[in-house]
């Protein structure tokens, strides 16, 4: 049984970067039980008003941002989509009631191309990305978890795709500074996070905008931290371990979770 995974992606200059979170994201997949048959990507960066499942015969690389360096675009992620996945995410989720969309024509954007090109830069494992609903709040993502589950089962790697810590206003103020230290603010909210996730404090987590501090400064709005949730429900929130801490540009924490028994 694989695990499910929460990983920061970081800036989108990520992957031209040398930094701790990018060698260890190169190093992952070789720590894993086995390989993925395929690969289940929730992306921050994939906002839909109900969940929805990409279906290409080939992922297209979407560069989602302006004003980067001229080699940030010529990197190409062209995994296979997976029809089997993205009808098997469809079963798991209508069994709940829940509508679920589909998009033939979208492919991976910066959330979900720049982990997996570091984990698996090979791009022989079929992706399907699958949509979170900023309207919608942590337990209605953890619940999507939950259904999702099975999964696990059936060798597929799901990755919850955003940034442990995001304020974007104060990244403007660090964005040169690669290696700047983190701020209290940054540094108290994460270690608050990482102890409730290791003590398998589920409704303390979920509830995490009201109970962690600094929680509105280091998320003003919740699209980054919301497939973390979807990873914890795919365990039920059992069994996490940080893989990973450290800090780029200051204010994004670059951390990530493996949920649930691996077998």
């Amino acid at each position: 049984m694989l695990p499910s995974l929460f990983v920061s992606h970081g800036a989108p200059t990520f992957p031209l970067t040398d930094a701790p979170a990018r060698t260890f994201l190169e190093g992952y997949a070789a720590l894993l039980p086995q390989s993925p048959k395929a690969i289940l990507v929730i992306s921050a960066h994939w906002e839909a008003a109900n969940p929805t499942i990409n279906t290409p015969a080939i992922n297209s690389t979407i560069h989602d941002f302006h004003g980067f360096p001229a080699e940030l675009y010529r990197i190409r992620y062209p995994a296979a989509g997976s029809v089997w996945l993205a009808d098997r995410v469809t079963a798991l989720l209508s069994s709940d009631g829940t509508k679920v969309e589909r998009d033939k024509e979208r492919g991976l954007d910066h959330g979900a191309w720049v982990p997996l090109s570091l984990m698996f830069p090979d791009a022989n494992i079929p992706v399907a990305q699958l949509s979170v609903e900023s309207s919608k709040d942590a337990a209605y993502h953890y619940r999507l978890g939950q259904l999702l589950a099975p999964l696990r089962d059936e060798d597929v790697l799901i990755v919850g795709s955003g940034s442990f810590t995001h304020d974007l206003s104060s990244f403007r103020e660090y964005y040169h500074a690669l290696h700047a230290p983190a701020p209290q603010w940054v540094d108290n909210f994460a270690e608050w996070m990482t102890i409730a996730l290791e003590q398998e404090r589920v409704e303390d987590v979920l509830d995490y905008r009201e109970r962690a501090p600094f929680a509105r400064r280091n998320h003003p709005t919740e699209e980054h931290l919301l497939p973390l949730f979807v990873a914890m429900g795919a365990a039920g929130g059992k069994f996490p371990e940080h893989l990973h801490a450290s800090t780029t540009h200051g204010v994004l924490r670059m951390d990530a979770f493996a949920f649930g028994e691996i077998a």
